[in-house]
């Protein structure tokens, strides 16, 4: 069973992003090793519950995963997921617009991978970029930022009337946690594909980053879809969270394998 998690993970209206710290280990059990075998554990759990929810056909669950350059969105989705069988799950990454792409609506794109009935999908990164590094380099003005918001909320209003069930994770770590990853990536040979100078660019924007992630999740944190900020400085610390997130979610639904079909029961195969 996953363990409940509790409101201060969750955005409210007046919630400040400095006061959330990355370091914090609130679900850890002070063993790294037990807490990885845990991870392992619930990782095993969610993909028995995703053979239920992908035999059910009836319910849809996507998870959006937003944070920092190095956060972690990468090793969230090998961590937490990798017991899900993938025919059960497809993982979406939004890098930036293709020129057809920018020729629709910014959501077009996004809504396009929004799961089917008894599918996970996983957004590493998604339509929240439309509102972050937009702001951070004034593409787009206060006006349309606040459009968007509304336009998002409605989005996932929609999706969730309709059927699917939206967790949004926000993988909060410091700017030395980044610093450190960062710096890894360079000295290890076997890292340098995962390089990418336009990180180091990005990070000259860390404080801007920081006010419009704060601006994000208080706008767009709802009933329906909310935002759990996820401490994300220890990796198995950031994956224990989430996969309780997950997998109480999941088992809140009360899958269950569809019911014996009567007219099988004696069928016998030569």
């Amino acid at each position: 069973m996953a363990k409940k998690i509790g409101p201060q993970f969750i955005v409210h209206p007046k919630f400040v992003l400095k006061e959330s710290d990355a370091s914090t280990k609130p679900l850890s059990s002070g063993n790294k090793e037990t807490d990885r075998a845990t991870v392992q554990r619930l990782a095993a759990e969610i993909g028995l519950q995703q053979q239920m929810l992908y035999a059910g056909h009836k319910h849809k669950v996507l998870v959006i995963l937003q944070g920092m350059d190095t956060s972690g969105k990468d090793g969230t989705v090998n961590d937490v997921f990798a017991a899900v069988n993938p025919q059960g799950i497809r993982i979406a990454n939004f890098k930036g617009p293709t020129a057809i792409e920018l020729a629709h609506d910014y959501l077009w794109r996004v809504h396009a991978q929004v799961p089917v009935a008894g599918e996970i999908a996983v957004f590493n990164r998604s339509h929240y970029e439309d509102v972050l590094i937009t702001r951070v380099h004034d593409w787009i003005d206060d006006k349309e930022c606040k459009r968007r918001y509304r336009q998002i909320n409605d989005f996932e209003r929609m999706l969730w009337e309709t059927g699917t069930v939206v967790l949004k994770f926000f993988l909060h770590i410091s700017k030395a946690e980044q610093k450190s990853r960062l710096q890894s990536r360079i000295d290890d040979p076997n890292k340098h594909w995962k390089f990418d100078p336009q990180d180091l660019a990005e990070r000259k924007f860390w404080d801007a980053y920081q006010q419009r992630y704060q601006e994000v999740l208080r706008q767009t944190s709802t009933l329906h879809a909310p935002w759990y900020v996820v401490p994300a400085d220890s990796k198995t610390h950031r994956n224990l969270l989430v996969a309780n997130v997950v997998l109480e979610t999941l088992q809140k639904l009360k899958l269950r394998f569809p019911d014996p079909k009567p007219e099988l029961k004696d069928l016998k195969f030569d």
